[in-house]
């Protein structure tokens, strides 16, 4: 497989693994502001500026779900913005990570850890694709 179809495989199939963990996850947050249904409490949020996890949910459901989906989309139809896209998710998947440590506090989980490398490799891969 040439390099250009190995980032473009790579990359779509991250993004994929990304959309396909945070739809769920984000339509429990919708359907469950509680969190209960993840297991997780309001209390968590306790200090933050969140009664809830509402607006997480929309926001996970929205950008790292269907966004991560749409931006599979584009990698492998390879569309002229699919690397600007992979790279603006995995910003964004990075700033999520970093707001959600910040919000929730110690101790960090490794899942957090994980889709923060995930972000940082998602946006390397797009900043590649894009110079290609």
């Amino acid at each position: 497989m040439p390099r250009n179809k190995r980032l473009v495989l790579l990359t779509g199939l991250l993004q994929v693994l990304i959309g396909v963990g945070a739809v769920p996850a984000g339509l429990a947050f919708i359907l469950d502001p509680s969190g209960s249904l993840i297991g997780m409490s309001p209390e968590m949020l306790e200090g933050s500026p969140l009664p809830d996890f509402l607006v997480p949910g929309i926001f996970l459901l929205l950008v790292n779900g269907v966004g991560s989906l749409t931006g599979a989309v584009l990698t492998f139809r390879r569309h002229a913005l699919a690397g600007r896209a992979a790279m603006g998710l995995g910003a964004f998947l990075m700033a999520w990570i970093v707001v959600q440590v910040w919000v929730l506090g110690p101790p960090i989980h490794w899942l957090q850890v994980l889709y923060f490398v995930f972000g940082v490799v998602e946006f390397g891969l797009g900043w590649m694709i894009g110079r290609e």
